[in-house]
């Protein structure tokens, strides 16, 4: 956990949610996903200092980062398909997650998440089979998932090419509670509306405040079809709830 979550939500419904001041995927607009997986392009919420007036404050915006951390020293982005969780348990003393989480954190916005349970039933090749659930707010309202980005160079890239850098981001986890804890033992950080500027801030060195209870309530849960499976299925029906039969 997390390795699936839906986020269909317009660009222009986070700016406002998020309360986002710059637009940094001003040339990018991400369509529906129903089914986010690993290595997908996906928005991020992230406050940081304009290029254009360094020395000034942070500034609020949205950007479109690949899921998978990939840390500064990678000698190549291969890395990220293992690196799409950080433990919150160990994010700020991992070498690979310390520094992001010292000076790069950010929100994943999420409609929610996926997890599979483990059932007693076996499959046709005797492996136990798994049951899909879909964990999202209760109220209807965004999932803001704790998450840290990176910066990785394409040293084999001039350094005017704009595919000379990569963004990528981890989601943090923690254990599961509420409705979440029946299907699984982990779930993705969720951060309190309250709480995002802090969370935000790269001024705020030492956020293991955070780590403390990082946990949510007002989740629901409920099964939903075994389509999910498949990353090559993304539509509206993966997130509803399984009908009986």
């Amino acid at each position: 956990m997390c390795g699936r979550y839906a986020s269909a939500r317009g660009k222009q419904e986070l700016l406002e949610e998020f309360q986002v001041e710059l637009d940094g995927a001003a040339d990018e607009e991400l369509g529906p996903d129903y089914n986010v997986a690993p290595t997908k392009p996906v928005y991020a919420v992230m406050s940081r200092v304009p290029k254009s007036a360094p020395g000034d404050r942070p500034i609020r915006q949205l950007r479109v980062v690949r899921w998978g951390l990939v840390p500064a020293w990678a000698k190549d982005p291969s890395i990220g398909s293992k690196m799409i969780n950080a433990r919150v348990e160990t994010v700020a003393e991992k070498p690979a997650y310390r520094k992001a989480f010292a000076e790069r954190r950010c929100l994943i916005p999420a409609d929610g998440y996926y997890e599979w349970a483990v059932l007693d039933e076996k499959d046709a090749k005797g492996k136990p089979k798994k049951q899909p659930y879909f964990v999202r707010p209760a109220d209807g309202g965004v999932m803001a998932m704790a998450g840290l980005y990176e910066f990785w160079r394409d040293r084999g890239r001039a350094d005017d090419d704009p595919l000379s850098w990569l963004v990528t981001c981890t989601i943090i986890t923690t254990d599961a509670v509420d409705e979440a804890g029946r299907v699984h033992d982990r779930m993705p950080m969720l951060i309190e509306r309250d709480r995002w500027g802090e969370w935000l801030d790269p001024g705020v060195p030492d956020a293991k405040g955070f780590l403390i209870s990082a946990g949510s309530t007002g989740l629901e849960i409920h099964p939903v079809s075994t389509a999910v499976n498949s990353v090559r299925n993304n539509s509206p029906e993966l997130v509803e709830p399984l009908k009986e039969g």
